[in-house]
């Protein structure tokens, strides 16, 4: 059976909406704080959490102490992690109940790492890929051929929300499919698993 490798961000959580709050903790505007924000490369590819919110720091003319850096990790990961997409879920679980091998393959540092692998969610996975425990991300061409490695195998489908990271993984020989809703997917993935409820 074919393994489905789903992305984290905006596939199965929402698109943080924990920012305006933090925009607001930190007093600036939400424009001047997502503009420093989502640059988060370095961040997703194993640097530590200080380095990453002195940058956004350094943007908006801010520093923060170790007990910020906590606080403000803290807040942007139950962002993430405390209202994940409903219906992507129930995806995930009809799927593990069928059988399917499920692994999850996301750019996000190791801090967000080790709390996302204790969500229930988490249990339909067989493997668990985040790019802040390789030092590299989607779509650089290393981290389809690890997770090859991890699972495997090389025939899989493979879903997220970033084209760039689907053209990357089309690239390597993957079946990879851009995100729009879990519906879309369900109905794409109906095709393949007819046992798959609507």
């Amino acid at each position: 059976m074919r393994w489905i490798v789903f992305d984290f961000g905006e596939v199965i959580s929402p698109r943080n909406p924990a920012l305006p709050a933090i925009a607001t903790r930190l007093g600036v505007s939400l424009e001047a704080f997502e503009a420093a924000y989502w640059n988060r490369d370095a961040y997703d590819r194993g640097g530590p959490d200080a380095a990453y919110w002195a940058l956004i720091g350094s943007s908006l003319g801010l520093t923060f102490d170790d007990d910020q850096v906590r606080e403000l990790t803290a807040l942007d990961n139950a962002g993430w992690l405390d209202d994940p997409v409903v219906e992507t879920v129930a995806l995930i679980e009809d799927l593990a109940a069928l059988g399917v091998p499920l692994a999850l393959l996301s750019n996000a540092p190791a801090t967000f790492a080790r709390l996302a692998e204790k969500m229930p969610w988490a249990e339909h996975f067989q493997h668990l890929v985040f790019s802040g425990d390789l030092g590299s991300a989607k779509p650089d061409e290393s981290i389809w051929r690890h997770v090859e490695s991890v699972i495997g195998s090389s025939d899989v489908i493979f879903f997220d929300d970033r084209q760039s990271n689907v053209d990357g993984a089309l690239a390597a020989g993957w079946d990879a499919r851009l995100w729009t809703s879990a519906l879309a997917a369900r109905a794409e993935l109906r095709a393949e698993f007819r046992d798959l409820g609507a």
